[in-house]
């Protein structure tokens, strides 16, 4: 499969999803609505004070993180695939009377008009598995950054996708590189959702994340892994006292997020 196939796919896969997401007990939209933020500690600590930052917020979904933001004083843009999630962005936009900007666009393509007006440049949680290759995302950061901008990347540890879906055996080679074609039930916010699409997806390892920015000049200033989730997102977890998920029987074993700040000169 061509690789603008496999982006066309996943993006019908996130149109679907949508709805289901704003249904969610994991989105938790009532309580975002009444203005419970979206962020979590290990992003917040990694962004620190964002008032008055102009942030990109590349593969924002409908937008909660980009609209957290917001509230706490960030001029912001959110990019996403899924015209979907662009027009629900937009729609919460409103309804919450706050401002954004809403960019429909994959991450790999060049947005010439985002070039150079960021502070920060966020992402976060289940974004580069859907891309094929590194190189191109790499290179936009580095153009949409302002020189003394920052990327703010906090992202799930790819030892987690070495296992299968229920994490009772490896399926995968940490260093495989080939595309991951999968068709489950449902989605990892609401697995009894009526959705059955294939996805197409990457795994990216560690070096090459960070080749992958160290080749565009964008030098490390923080580097983090954690052995939890702040999400309730894969099978076979529970949660610690510190509010983060971990896989049963591998509580302090495996690692399941990491998180980085890299600095453009």
């Amino acid at each position: 499969m061509e690789d603008r196939d496999a982006f066309e796919a996943n993006k019908q896969l996130w149109n679907a999803r949508v709805p289901h997401h704003l249904a969610s007990r994991m989105y938790d939209m009532d309580g975002f609505l009444a203005g419970k933020s979206s962020l979590t500690a290990i992003e917040l600590d990694l962004l620190g004070d964002v008032t008055g930052k102009r942030i990109l917020h590349l593969q924002c979904h409908f937008g909660q993180d980009t609209l957290s933001l917001a509230r706490m004083g960030a001029v912001v843009t959110g990019l996403d695939i899924s015209d979907a999630a662009i027009t629900e962005a937009k729609r919460l936009t409103h309804e919450l009377g706050l401002k954004a900007d809403w960019v429909l666009g994959n991450v790999v393509e060049h947005v010439p008009d985002l070039d150079g007006k960021f502070d920060i440049v966020f992402s976060s949680y289940g974004t580069i598995g859907w891309l094929p290759d590194l190189k191109p995302w790499a290179a936009n950061i580095k153009r949409y950054l302002k020189p003394g901008g920052c990327l703010v990347f906090a992202e799930f540890h790819p030892a987690v996708w070495m296992f299968d879906n229920d994490f009772t055996h490896v399926q995968y080679s940490y260093f495989n590189r080939g595309v991951i074609v999968e068709e489950e039930q449902g989605t990892y916010a609401d697995r009894d959702a009526p959705i059955k699409l294939a996805s197409y997806g990457w795994n990216h390892d560690l070096g090459e994340v960070l080749t992958a920015l160290i080749n565009e000049g964008l030098v490390l200033e923080r580097f983090t892994e954690l052995d939890g989730s702040p999400h309730d997102c894969f099978a076979n977890t529970v949660r610690g006292s510190d509010g983060l998920y971990r896989v049963k029987g591998m509580v302090g074993k495996l690692p399941m997020v990491y998180g980085l700040r890299k600095r453009k000169s």
